[in-house]
C-alpha cells in the first residue's frame, strides 16, 4: 500500500473521486471511522489516501485533514471564495434569490463577487443598472459573456492560488464559463466521467475542478430557491452590508429600518446610497423571518 495526499473532486454513492497530484484521479472509499465519528467527506477536503500497488487508480481514504471552513448549501469544505453566477437575460436574473445567497455568504464570512452573465443579450444601460444595485452596497461585480469569450481576463485572476465556488440557478451559464476559465479542466472531467460511467454535461454534483496552480474551481448545481430559515428578523441587516453600515445613524436601538423614526437606513435609502431593490428584499425577507416567529 502507498500513503498519498489529495484534494477530494466529487462524491458519489459511496465513492469518492481524489485529485492526486500526478497520479490523477484515485476513485476511493470511505472508512468507516468516518461515519462513526459523524464526518461526511465533502469536495475541496484535503484526504490521506491508502492505494494499492498493483491498482493506483483506486484506493482508501484513511483521513480527512483539518478544515478552514464548510458549508451545507452548497457542500463544500475549505473554500476562500464564492462567484455568484447569474444571467442578465434568458433567464431574467431573480435579485430575491440573488440576495438570499449573499445573505447567507455574509453569515458564512465568505467574500463573494457577482458575475453578471450573457451581456450580449441586453443592452449596456441594463447591464449597469444592475450592476449599480451591488456596487451601492458594497459588493464587486463583472459583467461578462461567457458564450462570446467575453470578460474572462476580468475574472480570471481571482481565481489564481484559491478554492473558489461557482454557483448560481440552472440555466445562466455556469458550465460555458468553466470551459472559458480552463479548457483544459476538460481532461479531468474527462477521466472522472469515465470511472463514474456518466456524461460530463450536466452538472448534478458538486464538483471541484483544478483550475491552475493550486487553483481550484467547485461547480454546483443550479439553484431555484435558496432558504435561510435560520437567520431570525433582528439579525438580518447584519448580512446587508449597506445596512449594517447605515445603522449606526438610528435613533433607536432594534431599529427594524422599516417603520421606526430617525432610521439611518431609511435615510440613506432616500438619499441614494441603498438601492430600492436591495431594500425592498429586506422588508420581503424581515417580514418572512416575523411570520417564522409567531410559529
Amino acid at each position: 500500500m502507498t500513503e498519498v495526499r489529495g484534494k477530494i473532486l466529487k462524491g458519489i454513492a459511496g465513492f469518492y473521486y481524489v485529485y492526486a497530484g500526478g497520479i490523477g484521479v484515485v476513485e476511493c472509499k470511505a472508512k468507516g471511522l468516518f461515519r462513526n465519528q459523524g464526518v461526511k467527506p465533502l469536495p475541496g477536503d484535503m484526504a490521506e489516501l491508502e492505494i494499492s500497488d498493483g491498482n493506483k487508480l483506486s484506493g482508501n481514504i484513511t483521513e480527512i485533514l483539518p478544515r478552514k471552513n464548510s458549508l451545507i448549501r452548497p457542500a463544500v469544505a475549505n473554500v476562500d471564495q464564492v462567484l455568484v453566477f447569474f444571467a442578465v437575460k434568458d433567464p431574467d436574473p431573480h435579485l430575491n434569490l440573488l440576495d438570499r445567497f449573499l445573505i447567507s455568504m455574509e453569515k458564512n464570512g465568505l467574500p463573494a463577487y457577482i458575475i453578471f452573465n450573457k451581456t450580449d443579450l441586453c443592452d449596456e444601460k441594463t447591464v449597469d443598472s444592475l450592476r449599480d444595485i451591488y456596487h451601492r452596497a458594497g459588493y464587486t461585480t463583472f459583467a461578462i459573456s461567457a458564450g462570446k469569450g467575453i470578460g474572462r481576463e476580468e475574472v480570471v485572476h481571482l481565481l489564481e492560488g484559491k478554492t473558489s465556488v461557482l454557483a448560481g440557478p440552472s440555466g445562466v451559464g455556469k458550465s460555458t464559463f468553466m470551459n472559458l476559465i480552463n479548457p483544459d479542466a476538460t481532461s479531468i472531467v474527462g477521466e472522472l466521467s469515465e470511472k463514474i460511467k456518466r456524461g460530463k454535461n450536466t452538472t448534478r454534483h458538486t464538483e471541484l475542478f483544478p483550475v491552475g496552480n493550486d487553483s481550484y474551481l467547485i461547480d454546483t448545481p443550479g439553484f431555484s430557491s435558496f432558504y435561510i430559515d435560520d437567520i431570525e428578523a433582528g439579525e438580518l441587516g447584519e448580512y446587508y452590508p449597506e445596512i449594517k453600515k447605515n445603522e449606526p445613524g438610528c435613533r433607536f436601538a432594534g431599529c427594524s429600518h422599516i417603520r421606526e423614526n430617525d432610521c439611518g437606513v431609511r435615510k440613506a435609502l432616500s438619499e441614494g446610497l441603498i438601492a430600492p431593490e436591495r431594500y425592498e428584499n429586506y422588508c420581503r425577507l424581515y417580514e418572512e423571518a416575523m411570520k417564522r416567529k409567531k410559529f
